[in-house]
């Protein structure tokens, strides 16, 4: 059954411990280092401003698991979709000089465009709300086909929904905002990037969408491989189109200068980033993004970030004027970036602590330590100081990585303790019946199974596997 998302990680460094410590640093230091542990992270960066100063930044790991080559101030992190973040300054660079609105229609600027998207507007792009289908769900695009080809392949589909009714993240929106850049600017938009947001930091900068291009300094990022336990180089490539999208490769020093210009107003001025960061107001009234950012709040406390590939993430908190640049190569357990940045923006201000989500990285850190008898202890003594606190999606994903891990036993037991919390959950007992199913106990698989489709009469999937699982148990 479809999972919970929850972007998750790895180890906890409890309040009260830190609390007692002076050296700020350090005590970062000790828990990035203790996160890479558990997470097998082969390489990080991790960088921090606070006050328009810089006051961490960090290297970790390896650039590359086939040599001994050490991350340092001259490694380029691919942040994959984080690159978006410079790509919507450009677009309101362009709109604060006059030469591009919000309101603008893209058939104002691109030429040959279906006629379904030609009321589809800038901010539609920046926001995803253009409806436009995605062109990354369709194979026969390649990433050697011309801007014209895509347009015309994806003219042959419907509109996704219609134009700004709701939230659906989509790279065709930056491809089109990379064709409308380049023809307001004249310029190719890495030139436009490189010239206005990087002139100080140039040869720290590179742009490619293709994760098998040999680049000097480039960071080589890893899938972990489940099945084989071992890590895989990336093979992707998206083409030169993408590289608005995911297409940036970044030293954590460039980032750190970038970050501190959008702080002091030297790429865009107040009142426009406060523009940029604005709700969307989104047909559907329930989605909730900014102009190309991602809104979060902690304590009523406002900051605007965005993440790339599950191994980059950056996260600026105006009110308390602190930003965090986090930069990996891999993971092989859970997606750490906002973990992380959350957790360490506590440690240096506890106004943005987030007492639920250090618990719930308390719980993803304990079941992840292979065969830990007091996992379940833990998370029992933290519901109890909050009953309130409800986990059953932070569980349901524990439990499916550990599956997909090979980890059955652990993943049964994690999902069990979900149902016993959450017993008129459909879904905990689907997942539960996956997990035993998993381990070939058709028996208490079937039972669960029921179960979930007796609280919800409409799960086809808990429907289908009882079917799947009767077949086979008269086959024995």
């Amino acid at each position: 059954m479809k999972q919970f998302i929850v972007t998750a990680l790895a180890l906890s460094v409890s309040i009260v411990a830190y609390a007692q410590k002076t050296d700020q640093s350090a005590l970062i230091d000790q828990y990035v280092k203790e996160v890479m542990a558990i997470n097998q992270i082969p390489g990080l960066a991790i960088g921090i401003i606070k006050d328009d100063q810089i006051i961490f930044q960090q290297y970790y790991g390896k650039e590359t698991l086939e040599n001994d080559k050490k991350v340092d101030s001259n490694s380029m992190f691919r942040i994959y979709s984080t690159s978006k973040l410079m790509s919507n300054i450009a677009a309101f660079q362009l709109i604060e000089k006059g030469q591009l609105s919000l309101e603008d229609k893209i058939s104002k600027y691109l030429e040959n465009l279906p006629k379904e998207w030609q009321e589809v507007q800038v901010k539609n792009l920046l926001t995803h709300s253009s409806g436009i289908p995605n062109l990354i769900a369709f194979n026969d695009i390649s990433a050697n086909d011309s801007n014209a080809q895509v347009i015309e392949r994806l003219s042959k589909e419907k509109m996704d929904f219609k134009t700004g009714q709701q939230f659906s993240y989509n790279q065709t929106n930056y491809f089109l905002l990379t064709m409308i850049i380049e023809k307001v600017t004249g310029q190719s938009f890495e030139n436009f990037i490189l010239n206005n947001q990087f002139s100080d930091t140039k040869n720290q900068v590179v742009f490619s969408s293709n994760a098998i291009e040999k680049i000097p300094h480039r960071v080589v990022k890893y899938n972990y491989n489940s099945e084989r336990k071992q890590y895989e180089k990336s093979t992707d490539i998206s083409g030169t189109r993408a590289h608005s999208a995911n297409g940036i490769a970044i030293t954590l020093t460039a980032f750190l200068k970038w970050s501190s210009h959008l702080s002091k107003n030297n790429l865009l001025h107040q009142k426009t980033k406060e523009m940029m960061w604005q709700p969307f107001d989104f047909g559907n009234k329930k989605d909730v993004f900014a102009y190309g950012w991602d809104i979060s709040k902690v304590n009523n406390i406002t900051s605007y970030n965005f993440s790339g590939g599950n191994v980059s993430s950056y996260k600026i908190y105006p009110q308390n004027k602190m930003a965090i640049v986090m930069m990996s190569n891999g993971y092989s357990l859970f997606p750490i970036q906002y973990r992380v940045v959350n957790h360490i923006a506590a440690m240096i201000d506890k106004t943005l602590t987030d007492d639920y989500s250090i618990a719930e990285e308390t719980i993803i850190s304990e079941f992840s330590k292979k065969n830990n008898p007091g996992a379940e202890k833990i998370y029992y003594s933290l519901k109890a100081k909050n009953p309130k606190w409800n986990f059953e999606n932070t569980l349901n994903d524990i439990g499916y990585i550990l599956l997909r891990n090979s980890r059955t036993d652990e993943a049964i037991k994690v999902f069990t303790i979900n149902v016993k919390e959450n017993p008129q959950s459909a879904n905990s007992f689907d997942s539960l019946g996956e997990g035993y199913f998993s381990d070939q106990n058709y028996v208490l698989a079937l039972e669960n199974y029921k179960e979930s489709l007796v609280l919800n009469p409409e799960n086809t999937n808990a429907s289908k596997m009882i079917q799947k699982i009767e077949d086979l148990m008269k086959k024995k």
